[in-house]
């Protein structure tokens, strides 16, 4: 009678405690898709804004959805200003960021992970503390740099940073990663006959594809994001890049022209779709 007693008890405690956990979970995805809603709503805006008349986007109360779709905006962006040549000059910059990053990263951070050296530690804490200084206190030295090579107005200051260091972040990411690989492998490969070159592209970098795509991910979100270098080392308006050629359409107009909101609601989309589709 006691034992039976005592596995109602037990019963009781347990289903007493799997639906607080059921509830606890309910409320956490409740508040979760809350959250959710609220953050897409610029991004919801931002759409429906794109295929509005430019009248549209000044009316009050606002409209929910446009009350005649306009698909053209899309087309006018090509056509008001050179867009496609933007969008060449950010995607072939941030090819080239995305390579450079992902291969002089991976390279420093093999030899940080795998290579035993007098100061090693020390020059990675070295590294890591460059994370600490803004790119804000770093762009009038190097403008100067860049003007003396002759280099401002072009596209190199935006690509040749990238194959030195490849980024503190990205070392750190990769060589914490890397350290997860076990030593086995790499005396295994030794004893194959490999070199440190063989072992480091043929066994850790295959190994490493995860990480290795993240990098790549943050490469190009922040060379395709990039708003601050063009603007300081770009002057003429065919080598501006998206970030820097959509600001034309938030120009304010003249008498008379027509607004260019619109239009930027649906440049603004046209540059955030390449991100949606590689996430």
């Amino acid at each position: 009678m006691a034992q039976s007693t005592y596995s109602l008890r037990t019963r009781s405690l347990h289903g007493r405690e799997y639906w607080t956990r059921r509830v606890g979970r309910a409320i956490v995805y409740v508040l979760t898709l809350i959250l959710g809603i609220m953050f897409m709503l610029p991004f919801f805006w931002t759409v429906v804004s794109a295929f509005k008349t430019p009248i549209e986007l000044y009316v009050f109360p606002p409209t929910l959805w446009p009350v005649k779709p306009q698909p053209r905006n899309f087309v006018r962006i090509f056509e008001v200003v050179p867009f496609a040549r933007w969008a060449w000059n950010s995607i072939y910059i941030a090819f080239f960021n995305v390579m450079a990053e992902v291969l002089v990263a991976s390279a420093v951070a093999y030899g940080f992970s795998r290579y035993r050296f007098r100061g090693r530690n020390v020059l990675f804490i070295l590294l890591l503390s460059t994370m600490m200084l803004p790119a804000y206190v770093t762009i009038i030295p190097a403008f100067l740099m860049y003007r003396v090579l002759g280099w401002i107005d072009t596209h190199l200051p935006l690509i040749v940073p990238s194959f030195f260091g490849g980024g503190a972040f990205n070392v750190f990411l990769l060589r914490q990663f890397f350290m997860t690989i076990p030593m086995d492998f790499d005396e295994a490969a030794y004893v194959d006959g490999a070199s440190s070159f063989t072992i480091f592209w043929k066994l850790i970098l295959p190994l490493s594809r995860p990480a290795l795509s993240t990098v790549a991910i943050f490469a190009f979100l922040g060379s395709w994001n990039n708003f601050l270098g063009p603007l300081i080392f770009l002057n003429n308006s065919p080598k501006f890049t998206l970030p820097l050629g959509i600001t034309y359409f938030r120009v304010v107009p003249m008498e008379g022209s027509e607004p260019r909101d619109h239009l930027l609601m649906a440049a603004s989309v046209a540059v955030t779709m390449p991100a949606v589709i590689l996430f």
